[in-house]
C-alpha cells in the first residue's frame, strides 16, 4: 500500500488550458497547486506587484486550499489524497522562497514575510492534526518531506565527485536534526535555519556577491540560497540525464517545458535530437528562475546555454542555431507567462527568454557572434577564456552590441565574461611539469620515462612525446609534487638534491599556478568596472557610440565577470564583488567553499570586495621565473591594439603587450583541451540520444 501511495503522489501534474482563466490570485492558486502546478503557483505570487498585499492573498489562498483538504479528510480517496500533498508542498515551497534570498528581489517587507509565514504554520499544524485523525498508516506528511529531500539530494547522486553536492549534505543535516518526527513546522524551522546560516545565503543577502550552479539541476534549492545564474555545457546536460533519467523517460516537471520523449517523435536528424535533448535539460531551468528575472528587471536568474561547439567558429552557423533555440525558449516562456504573470501588469514584456548563449572564446569569430547576439538584446557568455587579451576583447565586443540595442530602445540583460580558472590551472601545471620533465630526462636519459611511468603505475601510452604527455596529464599529475615526481627530479638534481626539498619547491609551484586564473580574473575587472575606470568607459561609450549617460550606464552595468571551473575555495573567496561580478561554481565545489566557511574565525563580512584585493606580489615574480613564464606571458599581458583601446578611454593599465591576438587564441593549449573535451562530450551526448529514439 506504501508503494502504491508514493506512486499516487508521484502523479505527473495535469495538463493546463490556455489562455489561464481565473477570478482572483488565489483562484489561479488554488487551481494551479490542485493540478500539481505547485512551484508555479508559489512563484506566481513572487511579483513587484504583491508588494503589500501578500498576506492577504496567502490567507485567502490558505482559507480555499483549507476547504479541499477538509473535503479530503471526509472522502480519503486517491483525489482528496493526492491535493492534501499538493497542498502541503505549495505551502512549503511558498514559505522556502519568502524565508530565502526571493523576499529581497522581490522587495516582500521582512513584516509581511514574516505574518504570511505565521498564517502557513498555522495552516500546516492544523492539517496534520486532521492527517493524523484520518488514517496515521498513510502519513502524507511524511512523503512529503521525503520528496523534498530526496530532491535536495538528486544533484551529483549518480554523477559523483567528491565530496558531493553541498545541497546533499544540507539535507543530511536537515535529517538528522528531525530524527523521527514528522513535524513539517518543525521542518520549516530547521530548513530556515540550516539555509540561512549558510555562508551562500549569508554572502547573497548582505550584497557581497552574486553566484552561480554549474549544473543542471538543484537550481530551486539554490535559489533560496541567493544563486541568479546556471550554466551548462555538453558535459553537464550529459550529466542532468544522469541524475535525472526521468529527462528521457517523460518529463515528470510541471512546468509547460515538453519531455525528450514528446520532442523526438518524428525527428531524425542527429544535431537537431542533441539540440533538443540539451534544450529538455536545462529549459526547466528557465521556469525556476523566472520570477526573480521578471523581479529584477532582468539582471538576475539567467540560464546560460551551450551552442554546438561543431560551429563555434562560423557566425552564420552560430547566429541560426542561437535564434532557432531563442524562439524555442520564447514558445516555452510565452504558454509559462500566461500563468506566472496572470493579472499583473499587461505592460510586462511576456516570453522573452531569461537566456544566454555561452560563445566559445577559441577563435576571432567569437568577437563577431558576442556583439552581433548582443545587438539583438540577447545576452552572450564568453567561455573557453583564460587570458586577459580574450577576455578584454571579448567585453568590448559586448559593449559594441549592447550599445547599438540600447539605442534601439532594447532593454539589455545581464551577460557574462567566463574566466575558466581550474581550466587554466590545469593546463599551466601540465606545460610547468613537461618543462621539469624534459630538464630531467636531459640528465638521466630518455630511457628514465619508462621509469617514472612504473612508479606512477601509468601504462605507457605509445611514443616518448605521447609519454610525456601522459605523466603530465592532470588525471596523473594533480597535484604536481605527487611523490614519484619529486623523487625523479631529485635524482635528476632538478630544484634540488633531495625529494624532500624538491618537493617542497613543488608544493610552492603548485600554489602559485592556482593564482595565475585569479590574477587574470581581477585583472580584467579592475581594468572595466573598477571604481576609477568605469566612468571613463561610460564616458567612452557615450562618445565612440552616441549613447546618453543612462545607456551607458546600462550597457556596462549589465556585464558579469564570471569566475568558473574552480578548484579551491580561495578561486571564490578572493574573487568577491557587489558589482559586475558572479562566481559559478560545481555543487561538489560548493561544499568545498561551505566547509571552509566552518573554519574557526572565518568572517564572510572581511571578505567585502575581495575582488579588488591585490595577489601578493612575489607570486607574480615566480610566475614569471618558472618554466611556464612563457604562457604566463600570453594569459596575463594585453597587446598593442588592446593597449591603444584602453588609452583612447583613458584607462590606465600597465600589463605589457604580450598577450594573445584573436588570431591566436585557437592554438593556446587551454583552449584545445577544452575544444577536445567538450567535442568529445556533445558527441557522447549524441551517441546516447541516438540510442534512446532507437
Amino acid at each position: 500500500m506504501q508503494k502504491e501511495f508514493s506512486q499516487l503522489l508521484s502523479s505527473k501534474p495535469a495538463q493546463l488550458p490556455l489562455p489561464a482563466k481565473a477570478s482572483s490570485h488565489e483562484d489561479l492558486v488554488h487551481k494551479l497547486t490542485l493540478a500539481g502546478h505547485v512551484n508555479l503557483a508559489a512563484d506566481h505570487l513572487l511579483h513587484p506587484e504583491m508588494r503589500g498585499s501578500l498576506e492577504t492573498v496567502v490567507g485567502q489562498t490558505i482559507r480555499k486550499l483549507n476547504l479541499s483538504v477538509r473535503r479530503a479528510s471526509c472522502y480519503w480517496d486517491e483525489k482528496g489524497i493526492l491535493e492534501w500533498f499538493r497542498a502541503y508542498e505549495y505551502l512549503l515551497q511558498l514559505s522556502f522562497s519568502l524565508l530565502g534570498v526571493e523576499r529581497k528581489w522581490v522587495g516582500f517587507s521582512e513584516e509581511e514575510v514574516l505574518s504570511s509565514v505565521k498564517l502557513i504554520k498555522e495552516a500546516l499544524s492544523s492539517w496534520q492534526e486532521w492527517e493524523g485523525k484520518v488514517d496515521s498508516s498513510l502519513p502524507v506528511s511524511g512523503v512529503t518531506l521525503d520528496h523534498l529531500l530526496s530532491d535536495m539530494k538528486r544533484p551529483m547522486s549518480v554523477y559523483y565527485r567528491p565530496p558531493g553536492s553541498m545541497l546533499s549534505k544540507m539535507a543530511a543535516r536537515i535529517q538528522e536534526k528531525m530524527g523521527d518526527r514528522l513535524d513539517l513546522v518543525r521542518f520549516l524551522e530547521v530548513w530556515r535555519e540550516e539555509f540561512q546560516s549558510n555562508l551562500y545565503y549569508r554572502l547573497s543577502i548582505s550584497g557581497l556577491g552574486k553566484f552561480g550552479n554549474d549544473y543542471a539541476l538543484g537550481l530551486r534549492w539554490l535559489r533560496h540560497l541567493g544563486f541568479v545564474q546556471v550554466s551548462t555545457n555538453p558535459v553537464l546536460a550529459a550529466c542532468a540525464y544522469e541524475d535525472d533519467p526521468s529527462l528521457w523517460e517523460g518529463f515528470a516537471g510541471e512546468s509547460f517545458c515538453a519531455d525528450f520523449k514528446q520532442l523526438s517523435l518524428g525527428k531524425t536528424n542527429p544535431e537537431e535530437l542533441t539540440m533538443l535533448a540539451t534544450e529538455v535539460s536545462i529549459f526547466p531551468n528557465l521556469a525556476v528562475f523566472r520570477p526573480i528575472f521578471l523581479a529584477s528587471g532582468y539582471q538576475h536568474g539567467l540560464v546560460s546555454y551551450q551552442l554546438n561547439p561543431h560551429v563555434a567558429d562560423s557566425l552564420e552557423a552560430s547566429l541560426r542555431d542561437a535564434l532557432r533555440i531563442y524562439s524555442d525558449a520564447s514558445d516555452f516562456l510565452l504558454k509559462y507567462d500566461d500563468y506566472l504573470l496572470w493579472g499583473y501588469s499587461p505592460a510586462l514584456e511576456r516570453g522573452r527568454p531569461n537566456l544566454v548563449f555561452k560563445v566559445a572564446g577559441c577563435g576571432p569569430a567569437s568577437i563577431q557572434i558576442t556583439s552581433e547576439l548582443e545587438s539583438l538584446g540577447i545576452g552572450t557568455n564568453n567561455t573557453e577564456t583564460y587570458s586577459v587579451s580574450q577576455e578584454t576583447h571579448l567585453i568590448l565586443a559586448k559593449m559594441e552590441g549592447r550599445a547599438r540595442a540600447v539605442k534601439k530602445g532594447i532593454r539589455l540583460t545581464t551577460c557574462y565574461e567566463t574566466t575558466m580558472i581550474g581550466r587554466l590551472d590545469d593546463h599551466l601545471r601540465e606545460v610547468e611539469a613537461e618543462g621539469l620533465l624534459r630538464r630531467a630526462l636531459e640528465v638521466l636519459g630518455r630511457e628514465a620515462l619508462g621509469e617514472l611511468l612504473r612508479e606512477m603505475k601509468i601504462e605507457a601510452g605509445g611514443d616518448f612525446e605521447s609519454n610525456i604527455k601522459l605523466v603530465c596529464d592532470r588525471k596523473n599529475l594533480s597535484p604536481i609534487h605527487k611523490e614519484p615526481f619529486a623523487k625523479f627530479l631529485a635524482k635528476a638534481g632538478i630544484l634540488g638534491k633531495t625529494p624532500e626539498e624538491v618537493e617542497q619547491k613543488l608544493r610552492v609551484i603548485e600554489d602559485d599556478l592556482t593564482y595565475a586564473g585569479i590574477i587574470v580574473t581581477k585583472r580584467v575587472h579592475k581594468i572595466f568596472f573598477s571604481p576609477e575606470n568605469r566612468k571613463k568607459w561610460v564616458a567612452w561609450l557615450e562618445r565612440k557610440y552616441g549613447l546618453t549617460e543612462a545607456q551607458a550606464e546600462e550597457v556596462i552595468s549589465g556585464i558579469d565577470m564570471l569566475p568558473a571551473s574552480k578548484r579551491k575555495p580561495r578561486e571564490t573567496l578572493l574573487t568577491l564583488s557587489a558589482s559586475n561580478l558572479t562566481n559559478t561554481e560545481f555543487p561538489n565545489f560548493q561544499a568545498l567553499v561551505f566547509q571552509e566557511s566552518l573554519s574557526p574565525g572565518f568572517d564572510p563580512m572581511r571578505l567585502r570586495e575581495s575582488m579588488s584585493w591585490e595577489v601578493a606580489g612575489e607570486v607574480l615574480q615566480r610566475l614569471c621565473a618558472y618554466e611556464v613564464a612563457g604562457e604566463c606571458r600570453k594569459v596575463l599581458e594585453l597587446t598593442p591594439e588592446l593597449n591603444q583601446v584602453l588609452r583612447e578611454a583613458g584607462v590606465e593599465a600597465d600589463l605589457g603587450d604580450g598577450g594573445m591576438r584573436p588570431e591566436e587564441w585557437p592554438s593556446f593549449g587551454a583552449v584545445q583541451k577544452t575544444r577536445k573535451e567538450f567535442l568529445g562530450a556533445y558527441e557522447g551526448l549524441k551517441r546516447k540520444v541516438l540510442q534512446r529514439i532507437g
